[in-house]
C-alpha cells in the first residue's frame, strides 16, 4: 500500500469537508475555500474530524492516484487552516517591485516595466528595504497556484550563473560559474 496514500489526514479546528456526487471534494477553513475533483477510482471517506482515501484494486495508476490526491487533500487542508508563503527576491541594480492592490509592476531592467496582475485568490506585498534587495511576498491557500504565479514572476527574469542577477526564490542556491580569464 502506499505510504503517502494511507497516511490519514486529521482536520484541525475550524476545517470542514464535504465530499459530493462525482467525488468534488469541498474544504473550508478560516482561510477560504478549496475544491479539487478526485478520480472516481479513489474513494474519498471522513470519519470523526479523519479523512482517509481508499482505492480499489493494487495496480500502479490506482497507486499513484491514492498518493496524489492525499497529498493534494492535504495541502489544501494546510493551505485553508494556515495558509502558504513564498518570498522572492530581486537581485540586481535598479531591480525594483511595487504594488497597488493585486497589480506587481516590475523594474528588472528591461526598457520597460512589467506590470503582472496577481490573481484574486493570492496577496502580494512588495518590500524595499534601504541596503537589501527588493523583495515580493506572495500568500495564499491554494499552494498550486500560489507556486505556479511564483514560478511565472520569476520567468520574466530567471537568475544567471555568472553574477547571479535575476529574480530568485528566497534562500534558494544558485550554481556560479566562473568567467572568463585572461589569457597569457
Amino acid at each position: 500500500m502506499s505510504r503517502i496514500g494511507k497516511s490519514v489526514i486529521t482536520l484541525p479546528k475550524g476545517v470542514s469537508i464535504d465530499v459530493s456526487k462525482g467525488n468534488l471534494v469541498t474544504i473550508k477553513g478560516p482561510k477560504g475555500e478549496l475544491m479539487e475533483q478526485v478520480h472516481p477510482d479513489i474513494q474519498v471517506m471522513e470519519k470523526e474530524g479523519d479523512v482517509t482515501l481508499e482505492r480499489p484494486t493494487e495496480q500502479k495508476r490506482h497507486k499513484s492516484m491514492h498518493g496524489l490526491y492525499n497529498a493534494l487533500l492535504r495541502n489544501m487542508v494546510v493551505g485553508v487552516s494556515e495558509g502558504f508563503t513564498k518570498e522572492l527576491e530581486l537581485v540586481g541594480v535598479g531591480y525594483r517591485a511595487s504594488t497597488t492592490g493585486n497589480l506587481l509592476e516590475l523594474s528588472l531592467g528591461y526598457s520597460h516595466p512589467i506590470m503582472f496582475y496577481v490573481p484574486d485568490e493570492l496577496k502580494v506585498e512588495a518590500a524595499m528595504e534601504k541596503g537589501k534587495n527588493p523583495m515580493v511576498k506572495l500568500e495564499g491557500a491554494d499552494l498550486q497556484l500560489l507556486g505556479q504565479v511564483a514560478a511565472k514572476i520569476r520567468s520574466f527574469r530567471k537568475p544567471e550563473p555568472y553574477k547571479g542577477k535575476g529574480v530568485r526564490f528566497l534562500n534558494e542556491e544558485i550554481r556560479r560559474k566562473a568567467g572568463k580569464t585572461a589569457a597569457k
